[in-house]
């Protein structure tokens, strides 16, 4: 029996373990099964190196729950531990057993060594955070090898002694605290398992005491991200993806498989939901794995933020886990896997449009926010995605970018000649605008994601040549140039236009703060229009998108006043200033109530009077 100390620098490292080392006590059991995984792993790695052909075993993890004892045990039958590997890698804290065993190693062309977990270091002493005292029973594969009890109760004095001969391999028996008892509930371990152990390379399996709970084996040890994508059909991918978001009904649209080795180690399975026009939804993460080992599904730094709206994993050894958030946008490993998920993204995408490009329309709508947000925010995403980006008109007709520049470049200028993309984000509301673009034989797109303004200024500024405007952002011949001899001329004289502009601007209804402009428009056209000019109204759209509140809102709407509509002369004739009040209140009513901007008082207020009309 020896008694003695564990090397450390402070006798205080116990309260630091127990409070500091992780975040949530829960993740002690990931770390102690990831040591037991690797313990196993290893052994197997050396059955191939060096030959051995007497273990043969039906290699296992076993986690056991022993309320009775107020135990649990986590067993395996891998390499085990000497007296001397336990002095080393147990009484030395930080030493990590996994790490020399890589570099030893690490010039074997054996993949299995590439599977070693452990890389934490301090993983083992994770268990003090819920144990008042921690166990080790452990036997190596070295024939002539002791077994070996370590005994320590969460201070730097422990117990190590030789013990009779067991079967290969190492249990950890923690007894828990008072405050950790919900570690000995059967549903408790299970689900933390599931999270953090579901897809380990070797076998694990949960078991208790009790009867009432059965031994059941927890992992998949071979899942698809793993596997050559010529292995897995369709069936595969959809049985894995309900294997990852068992709460998920519904089947994701298509999938991406990442596989490369060079320059950085990276496997995964990455899955497009139908999420239409949600970009505020996010109840399923992209899982970040490590040798299969569950690490988080906060990817914040890893991959551009375009893809949290995706599911599925990214199962990678070089990503560093022990820096901050902020580091990791410098560190050169994640900047390279960064680029190389956006290319595999852009590839499938652009790959799915060439072979399909009917199908690949019919997923569109439910894809597009995705490629509009990695367009705004990853320029060489934006570089790819520009050429199967799929603009589709009120027609329900789809154009990529080129395709639809070509069709409207001779018919839809503006005087600045610049082709003008006309669009609308709001079929119904802007029905008569879109009516008198269409009368004209013009193209209107539909673009009425939350992203749209970001997006149009992005395309404005790399294809200097086109602008994207609102259909309803103006009359229509004033944002698309037509012939001069058509444009109509004004049927009223300049003193007759300034009197006109006087009179309505006096008597403009109450709380209404437009500005007003008189405009020779067809005798066909509306008496009144009110608009949003193009560039207040994407500032107005800009502050909202990113939660700056509008004061003054009204300050945006324009009153344009049609000086050719045979009601203008009504005004001006009228000597009555009250009916000239109440003809100018009843048109700009009905444009009020034709915009939805008719609301509270007014609207109660027109109503009524309109009732009043009909019993008259």
């Amino acid at each position: 029996m020896k008694n003695n100390k564990i090397s450390v620098t402070s006798d205080n490292i116990f309260p630091i373990i127990k409070k500091f080392l992780y975040s949530d006590q829960e993740i002690f059991l990931r770390e102690l099964v990831s040591n037991a995984i690797d313990a196993v792993v290893k052994l197997k790695t050396l059955i191939k190196l060096k030959n051995i052909y007497d273990i043969v075993d039906d290699f296992k993890v076993k986690i056991i729950i022993n309320k009775i004892n107020n135990t649990l045990h986590i067993l395996d039958n891998g390499i085990g531990m000497t007296k001397e590997e336990v002095e080393k890698y147990i009484n030395q804290i930080a030493f990590s057993g996994a790490e020399e065993f890589v570099k030893k190693y690490k010039n074997i062309s054996i993949t299995d060594t590439t599977n070693i977990i452990g890389h934490f270091g301090l993983g083992f002493y994770s268990s003090f955070m819920v144990a008042n005292k921690v166990i080790i029973l452990t036997q190596s594969y070295k024939k002539n090898a002791s077994s070996i009890f370590w005994s320590c109760e969460g201070d730097p004095n422990f117990i190590m002694k030789e013990i009779e001969k067991r079967d290969r391999g190492t249990e950890i028996v923690l007894s828990l605290n008072e405050e950790s008892k919900e570690f000995l509930e059967y549903d408790r371990i299970l689900k933390l398992l599931q999270k953090y152990c579901k897809f380990m390379p070797i076998t694990i399996s949960l078991s208790s005491k009790s009867k009432e709970d059965k031994e059941i084996v927890i992992n998949n040890i071979h899942p698809s991200w793993k596997k050559n994508p010529l292995q897995l059909n369709d069936k595969n991918y959809l049985d894995f993806y309900h294997e990852l978001y068992p709460n998920q009904l519904e089947n994701p649209l298509f999938w991406v498989h990442l596989n490369i080795d060079h320059p950085f180690h990276l496997t995964g399975i990455l899955y497009f939901p139908k999420i239409g026009q949600r970009i505020d939804i996010q109840k399923e993460k992209i899982h970040l794995y490590q040798n299969q080992v569950y690490i988080t599904d906060n990817l914040e730094g890893i991959v551009p933020d375009f893809l949290s709206f995706l599911r599925g994993v990214i199962d990678s050894p070089d990503i560093p886990l022990n820096v901050s958030r902020s580091y990791l946008q410098f560190d050169a490993s994640v900047k390279n896997i960064s680029k190389y998920i956006t290319r595999k993204v852009a590839d499938k995408l652009d790959t799915m449009f060439r072979t399909n490009r009917e199908d690949f329309q019919k997923k569109w709508k439910n894809i597009k926010i995705i490629v509009e947000y990695g367009m705004i925010s990853t320029q060489n995403f934006f570089d790819k995605a520009i050429k199967f980006f799929m603009f589709y008109t009120i027609d329900k007709n789809y154009f990529t970018l080129e395709e639809f520049r070509e069709k409207i470049k001779k018919t839809q200028k503006n005087k600045e000649g610049k082709i003008v993309f006309l669009y609308s984000s709001d079929q119904e509301e802007q029905y008569s605008s879109i009516k008198d673009a269409k009368d004209r034989c013009y193209e209107v797109l539909i673009l009425d994601s939350p992203l749209t303004v970001h997006l149009i200024q992005k395309l404005e500024f790399s294809y200097q040549e086109i602008s994207f405007v609102r259909v309803d952002s103006d009359h229509i011949d004033k944002l698309i140039s037509c012939d001069k001899k058509d444009a109509p001329n004004s049927e009223l004289s300049e003193k007759e236009k300034q009197d006109l502009k006087n009179i309505v601007e006096h008597n403009i209804i109450d709380d209404c703060k437009f500005s007003v402009q008189l405009e020779d428009l067809s005798r066909q056209d509306y008496p009144f229009l009110i608009i949003i000019p193009e560039f207040l109204r994407r500032i107005k759209e800009i502050n909202s998108t990113i939660g700056k509140d509008i004061k003054d809102k009204e300050k945006y709407y324009q009153l344009i006043v049609n000086t050719n509509h045979i009601l203008m002369k009504k005004i001006l004739k009228e000597t009555s200033e009250e009916k000239r009040k109440k003809i100018i209140k009843e048109a700009l009513n009905l444009i009020l109530l034709s915009k939805n901007l008719l609301h509270g008082k007014n609207l109660t207020n027109f109503i009524s009077k309109k009732f009043k009309d009909l019993i008259q």
